[in-house]
C-alpha cells in the first residue's frame, strides 16, 4: 500500500464511466466523453429582485441571450407548424388532423417554460465566463452563475400560483433562488440534510433575496428520507434534485470526490439513496401533486432504475 503509485480520483472516475458509458452510450459515447471533459458552461439567471431591464440589457449587449424564452418560442413554432408523426416524419398542421396519439407528440409551450425565468447563456460553442455579479443599490446581486442545465429540474416543475413547493435536497441553493424567481410559490420549504451546505443556502438568499421574500422561505436540516414524517402530503410540486456521482465534477475535481477510495461503498448505495428520497418526495406531495426527480449523473442505475 506505500509503494503503489497513488490513483487520482478524477482518474477513477473516467475509468468508471468508460467501462459502464461505453455500454450505455455506445458509439456516442467518445463525444459525451468530449463533452464531460470540456469546460463548464455557465448561465446567467436574472435575479427578478434586482433591476431586470438593466441587467438583462447589460447581458445582451455582451451577445448572451435568454435560454428560456427561446425554448419557449421553439415550443410554440412546434407546437403551431407541425407534428411528429411516431414514424418520426414531420407533418405540416394544414395537412390531416393528428391523431391523439400522434398530437400527444408535442407537448404544448406551458409545460415545457415556467414564467418569470430568465437565464441568458452564450451561443452554442462559445464558452465565455460572464463576469462576477455585482450589487444594486439595495445590495442584492443583480444575476446567479450556474450550470445552464440546472434550471431545467426547476422549469420541469411547471409550478402554478398559490402553488406549495418542497426543494428536499436544497444546498447549495441555486435551484432554490430559481424557484423564487418564478414569484408563483404559495410556501417554499428548502431543506438539505446538511447543515454546513444550508448555511451556504442562507447565504445565497441572504445575497439575493429581499428580507421579506427570504422569511417567506421555511429552511431545514432534515434528513430528507423522514420527511413524510414531518409534512406529509401537503405540497403540489416537489423537487428531488438528489445526492449523486456528479459526473462533471468527479471527472474535474479531487476535492470532495465522490470516487475517492474511501468513499466507494457510499458511492454504491447512492441508488438505494436516492429511491428512499424519491419516495419521501412522493409521499410528502398532495394528492394530484407532481415530483421532479433529477441527478447531475448520466447514469441509468441513479435515473431510469430508480424511477422504475
Amino acid at each position: 500500500a506505500t509503494t503503489a503509485p497513488r490513483v487520482a480520483s478524477t482518474a477513477l472516475a473516467l475509468q468508471n464511466f468508460d467501462m459502464n458509458y461505453s455500454l450505455q452510450f455506445g458509439e456516442a459515447w467518445p463525444s459525451v466523453r468530449v463533452s464531460l471533459l470540456s469546460e463548464q458552461k455557465y448561465g446567467a439567471l436574472v435575479n427578478g429582485f434586482a433591476n431586470v431591464e438593466q441587467v438583462t440589457q447589460e447581458l445582451e449587449l455582451v451577445n448572451a441571450a435568454d435560454f428560456v424564452s427561446k425554448g419557449l418560442e421553439k415550443a410554440q413554432r412546434l407546437q403551431e407548424g407541425s407534428v411528429v408523426e411516431p414514424a418520426g416524419r414531420e407533418q405540416s398542421a394544414s395537412q390531416e388532423a393528428p391523431s391523439e396519439h400522434q398530437a400527444a407528440k408535442v407537448l404544448p409551450p406551458s409545460a415545457l417554460v415556467t414564467p418569470n425565468i430568465k437565464c441568458y447563456t452564450f451561443p452554442r460553442g462559445d464558452i465565455t465566463r460572464f463576469r462576477s455579479a455585482r450589487p444594486d443599490v439595495l445590495g442584492i446581486l443583480n444575476y446567479y452563475l450556474l450550470d445552464a442545465a440546472s434550471l431545467l429540474p426547476v422549469l420541469a416543475l411547471n409550478i402554478q400560483p398559490g402553488d406549495l413547493v418542497l426543494d428536499l435536497c436544497a444546498a447549495p441553493g441555486g435551484k432554490t433562488l430559481a424557484i423564487l424567481q418564478t414569484g408563483l410559490c404559495g410556501h417554499l420549504a428548502a431543506n438539505d440534510v446538511s447543515i454546513s451546505r444550508t448555511k451556504r443556502l442562507h447565504s445565497i438568499l441572504n445575497s439575493y433575496v429581499p428580507k421579506p421574500v427570504k422569511e417567506t422561505v421555511c429552511i431545514t436540516s432534515w434528513d430528507g428520507r423522514n420527511w413524510a414524517e414531518l409534512e406529509g402530503g401537503t405540497f403540489h410540486k416537489v423537487l428531488v434534485d438528489v445526492p449523486c456521482t456528479t459526473d462533471r465534477h468527479s471527472l474535474m475535481e479531487e476535492d470532495n470526490n465522490i470516487f475517492h477510495k474511501r468513499r466507494s461503498k457510499e458511492r454504491q448505495m447512492l441508488p438505494m439513496l436516492q429511491l428512499q428520497l424519491l419516495m419521501a418526495g412522493i409521499l410528502a406531495t398532495t394528492p394530484g401533486g407532481e415530483v421532479v426527480y433529477s441527478t447531475c449523473s448520466l447514469s441509468q442505475l441513479q435515473n431510469e432504475y430508480v424511477v422504475e
